[in-house]
């Protein structure tokens, strides 16, 4: 192994509500430092990909799981993989389809980089992976607007019904949000505001991410 391989990799956790632009704010970060750190210098993780799967339920059973529960994902899969990209070596990351709620058969190779953003809604519910973390960003967006962008994608990209995102939202995304995520917020290192466009936040973080790879190499 040469030195870079050695090296420790900087885990970056982004964490907020569900429709909170967290998944906008790492994948515009991972977007515009690709071209520049290469495919070894950084990668992306998302936490819906750990969904346990549930292949052995019938779909009434599945529609009925609390997907905002930290028991959802299988955050021993997902601190496992990170150790094993600690200790450089590739995973077999899940994919996860939101349409028959269960993980599909195929998987996606993640290699080991320098930088590897991670982002989800429950990622500082877990002591374990709390530990993994380096920095861990926490987006602040109010519940509101949250649910107006979760109405927009959920329709657009799962093709569920108004009603059933409202009923959701009402049963467990809102009492899960305060009884998990908000309290989660104490243990950010930073507190994103404005969702995920907000450009000073993003340029910061890059300025951090660049000062970690190069101070590295």
């Amino acid at each position: 192994m040469n030195a870079d391989q050695l090296a420790k990799p900087t885990i970056i956790a982004v964490v907020g509500a569900s429709a909170s632009g967290k998944t906008l704010f790492a994948q515009t970060i991972y977007d515009e430092l690709l071209p520049e750190l290469g495919e070894q210098g950084i990668s992306i993780i998302k936490e819906d990909s750990y969904y346990r799967s549930q292949d052995d339920l019938p779909m009434e059973e599945r529609i009925r799981t609390n997907y905002d529960h930290p028991n959802a994902f299988e955050h021993e899969l997902l601190h496992q993989h990170l150790s094993d990209l600690t200790a450089g070596k590739a995973i077999e990351c899940p994919t996860y389809c939101y349409k028959t709620h269960t993980r599909t058969a195929e998987t996606v190779t993640i290699n080991p980089t320098k930088i590897i953003l991670i982002e989800g809604i429950m990622l500082l519910t877990n002591e374990q992976l709390r530990s993994s973390f380096d920095i861990k960003v926490y987006m602040d967006t109010p519940l509101d607007i949250c649910l107006i962008r979760r109405i927009k994608r959920d329709t657009q990209e799962r093709g569920r019904s108004i009603d059933s995102i409202t009923n959701q939202y009402l049963e467990t995304v809102r009492p899960m949000y305060y009884q998990f995520i908000e309290p989660a917020k104490a243990h950010a290192d930073i507190v994103i505001t404005r969702g995920g466009k907000n450009r000073m936040a993003i340029e910061v973080l890059k300025a951090k991410i660049r000062q970690l790879t190069y101070n590295n190499n």
